[in-house]
């Protein structure tokens, strides 16, 4: 565990099935324990996207506790929408899966990928326009009570529609499997069987 880089955690849903509950009232459980998890485990978090089955997080843990964190917000997400629906069974399908970003260039790829998620699934149109994710609070579009970090890649000085537009930026097919493979290793790398590199697409 590298308590000095950010990690992308991603996790789905039991047979990938979309939630029992309202997304409006998921999002409200995940906020209340990703607040709580801010102040009581030391959790920096950088970005957060619910989707109808599954969540993207990219967060740090200077205090190195990631592995606790992952048990406790897991489980106790899990329990809280089970009471909500009378589910008795987990919630979560499989194991959380985190990948380390060591470099500012694959925290880009991340980044980018994470808040596209909603757009690339046919939920909206454009990155600010999703409900279920922290851009919208960054934006002031609407009140989020997850504690964010800063966001110097949102907040680049007055680069802030320059940002968006690059976020907004569709990626080619390669690159957006590339990045999805590299997220689904310990440390985000690309094999060298996929022979791909990537480069900055930001301005």
């Amino acid at each position: 565990m590298y308590s000095e880089h950010p990690y992308h955690l991603s996790a789905r849903t039991n047979g990938r099935d979309w939630f029992e509950l309202d997304l409006d009232q998921v999002w409200e459980i995940m906020s209340c324990y990703l607040h709580f998890a801010h102040y009581a485990y030391g959790v920096r978090i950088h970005s957060f996207v619910l989707m109808t089955n599954h969540f993207h997080l990219l967060a740090s843990f200077p205090n190195g506790n990631l592995s606790e964190f992952a048990t406790y917000f897991m489980r106790e997400t899990s329990r809280a929408i089970g009471r909500e629906v009378g589910r008795i069974n987990h919630v979560w399908g499989g194991r959380v899966f985190r990948s380390c970003i060591a470099s500012g260039l694959h925290y880009e790829h991340a980044y980018k990928y994470v808040y596209r998620n909603p757009v690339e699934a046919g939920a909206c149109e454009a990155v600010e326009e999703y409900r279920y994710s922290t851009l919208a609070g960054l934006l002031g579009r609407q009140h989020v009570m997850i504690p964010l970090d800063e966001d110097p890649l949102l907040f680049d000085g007055d680069r802030t529609n320059e940002t968006l537009r690059w976020l907004n930026t569709p990626v080619d097919h390669v690159r957006k499997e590339a990045v999805r493979c590299a997220l689904r290793r310990s440390i985000f790398q690309l094999s060298k069987r996929e022979g791909y590199s990537l480069e900055s697409e930001r301005l």
